[in-house]
């Protein structure tokens, strides 16, 4: 029987931006998705060996078919919830290269203005980070605390934030 690696708790979550849009995937196609009918950034689990850059470059062109001109890292986000263990996110805002786009097997992928996002499903701590990276703040680290798929706890730069 073939081992196979356990999945890395650190991930990574990039939003490729161009002409005031950022590039999103709407997580449409996987059986048991945890992310299903959500509209997230690309990214995902670090392979082994892998610096949080590898896995941001390998992860945008197995998922999008594009090469990443330039990219930041803006943050690191760690989620939390009562069925796994935490997930570390390493968060990036990215410029592609000029190419076209494949298409993932992951979802749909779509050109989204940034004024419009606020509008699309998104989980309710992707709002915080996302408010985060439109206002240009300075890197930060996020926790987020999920509890029966609702986000019951945020706290930025070891302060808690009212949710609501």
């Amino acid at each position: 029987m073939p081992h196979s690696e356990p999945k890395s708790p650190l991930t990574t979550l990039c939003y490729i931006e161009r002409n005031g849009a950022y590039l999103m995937l709407h997580r449409v196609s996987k059986k048991n998705d945890e992310n299903h009918g959500k509209w997230i950034g690309v990214g995902g689990h670090f392979e082994k060996g892998e610096s949080p850059e590898d896995c941001l470059r390998r992860e945008v062109r197995e998922e999008t078919g594009l090469e990443l001109a330039s990219f930041r890292f803006r943050g690191i986000v760690t989620f939390i919830n009562e069925e796994n263990p935490a997930e570390y996110m390493c968060l990036y805002t990215a410029q592609a290269k000029d190419g076209k786009e494949i298409p993932c097997d992951e979802g749909q992928l779509a050109w989204i203005d940034k004024n419009d996002i606020e509008g699309l499903n998104l989980w309710e701590g992707d709002r915080i980070f996302l408010r985060l990276l439109r206002d240009d703040a300075p890197f930060f680290s996020l926790k987020l605390r999920y509890k029966d798929g609702r986000l019951s706890e945020a706290v930025l730069d070891g302060k808690a934030l009212d949710i609501g």
